[in-house]
């Protein structure tokens, strides 16, 4: 039999509603894979093995009695953004150290109401600010595809690598995710995996530490398409408790997977052909643009003019919403607490102790663009450039289904490469930002290899609550990219 930690979750869910093995037999794999891997790859922060064998025997009583939810005995990692109640919740951020929720997000709650299991609680850059997973406050986390030396980021840009990580190293069968300008995108470029970025509005916000609250959504990573469709389906609910959910009906997405692109019609932004991007991502794209239109899809060139103005648009709204959001760590009611002389150094200490200094960075480059005198220069102005933004999606729409673009402009890059210059590493977003000012869908998928035989993935951008469309073109690429390698196993040789 196929090591169960190699299972997709569609065919996990069949063995499992087949009795080829148990649910405690599958969640012990996998706990087993974490304890032997987690000291190298750093993925996890908080292993709950307990909970899940607990979670995994309460699937297989309900499976036994022919009962049980879409992900039944399925057992997923769970970024450290989602409180999940009575298992610390820190956002990677010393300044969150011991916080405990006494509540649970609407996401995982969703997902546990489908039976799934929780393997732990998984490494993210602080708050999710960052690039390459360095700024996490427990230590960056290893790409499984950089070998026995690793020394290569898996995420740039906030992206909580470890969601990504411990999905290609096989340490769960998928993981939630947040994205707030590629997230989730750009990771499941740099390790072979699927993330998809729902809709604006698609899954609820309530019980996700928040970075910035007009951008951030939640999504999964998984191993396949079929398997980021049924994820999305459990995570994706209307929720009164967050005023920007929308009441609307959630497709059965794993439904349109499978049924090709014949009559859809796919735009090329021609804007996305930007200086500097590497060679072997241009022809990555152009190996898409032939997959599609081999499959029966229309190619057709669009333009989004407004896209040079998203990645600085971008880089004042974020860390504005960023500087409001934070506000409320002050070491009054909840986490770390450096006493002070009096109530207000007690508040410069304790926030001088408990963020790092890439979310420090982003505070202060919020607070500036929302400060008087330059609220109307940076903040207002940038607004204005984000409906621009959505307009020209809007009206690009118009004539195609999706767009396909590259996901990142390169290769997964080294730690500490970049993490110096964070100019150099706020561009690697150049591709992903614009969905999330637009609000729209967004998926990766893997799509080939780089020149040092790492992942690199295609982006496909949906209209607005059409990701089955998403779901569909992605799957013809990843049919045509035909069976994907793992990367090698060298972290439990080196344990």
């Amino acid at each position: 039999m196929t090591d169960l930690t190699d299972l997709t979750i569609a065919e996990a869910r069949d063995g499992l509603r087949g009795k080829s093995f148990t649910a405690r037999e599958l969640t012990q794999a996998h706990v087993d894979a974490i304890e032997a891997a987690n000291a190298a790859l750093n993925a996890y922060v908080l292993p709950t093995p307990e909970r899940a064998l607990e979670m995994a025997a309460a699937s297989d009583a309900r499976l036994g009695k022919g009962e049980g939810g879409s992900l039944e005995g399925i057992p997923l990692g769970i970024k450290d953004l989602f409180c999940t109640k009575g298992v610390r919740t820190t956002a990677c951020s010393h300044i969150l150290d011991g916080f405990t929720p006494t509540y649970e997000s609407t996401v995982t709650t969703n997902l546990w109401a489908e039976g799934a299991v929780m393997l732990g609680k998984l490494n993210n850059d602080e708050f999710a600010m960052g690039s390459p997973n360095e700024t996490s406050h427990y230590g960056p986390v290893i790409n499984p595809w950089r070998g026995p030396a690793p020394t290569r980021s898996s995420c740039p840009a906030g992206r909580p690598a470890a969601r990504r990580r411990p999905v290609a190293a096989r340490l769960c069968m998928g993981a939630t995710a947040t994205d707030t300008g590629g997230s989730i995108r750009q990771p499941a470029a740099f390790t072979g995996t699927v993330g998809i970025k729902p809709t604006y509005g698609r899954c609820s916000r309530w019980g996700i530490v928040a970075f910035a609250s007009s951008l951030d959504q939640a999504g999964p990573i998984a191993r396949t398409v079929r398997d980021a469709a049924i994820l999305l389906k459990a995570m994706a609910s209307h929720d009164p408790k967050d005023t920007t959910s929308v009441d609307a009906v959630v497709p059965d997405f794993e439904a349109a997977v499978g049924k090709g692109v014949k009559g859809l019609t796919i735009g090329i932004p021609k804007e996305y052909r930007m200086p500097g991007m590497a060679p072997e991502i241009e022809a990555l794209w152009q190996q898409g643009i032939a997959w599609l239109r081999d499959a029966g899809a229309e190619i057709k060139e669009v333009s989004l003019p407004h896209t040079k103005y998203a990645l600085p648009s971008y880089y004042i709204v974020a860390p504005a919403e960023a500087s409001s959001n934070l506000a409320r760590y002050d070491g009054v009611r909840y986490g770390l607490r450096e006493p002070g002389a009096d109530v207000l150094s007690m508040y410069e200490n304790t926030r001088e102790a408990g963020f790092g200094a890439e979310v420090k960075r982003r505070i202060l480059i919020g607070t500036y663009v929302l400060s008087a005198g330059y609220y109307d220069a940076y903040y207002l102005k940038a607004q204005k450039v984000r409906t621009l933004i959505k307009r020209d999606f809007d009206q690009a729409s118009e004539g195609v289904d999706a767009i396909l673009t590259p996901t990142t402009p390169g290769p997964a890059f080294a730690l500490g490469e970049k993490s110096g210059d964070p100019v150099e590493m706020y561009l690697n977003d150049i591709f992903t930002v614009t969905v999330n000012m637009a609000g729209l869908p967004g998926i990766s998928v893997p799509a080939g290899l780089s020149s040092e035989g790492t992942p690199l993935g295609l982006q496909l951008i949906g209209r607005a609550f059409d990701e089955e469309t998403l779901f569909r073109t992605a799957q013809v690429i990843e049919d045509a990219t035909g069976p994907r390698p793992s990367p090698a196993d060298w972290w439990s040789k080196s344990a």
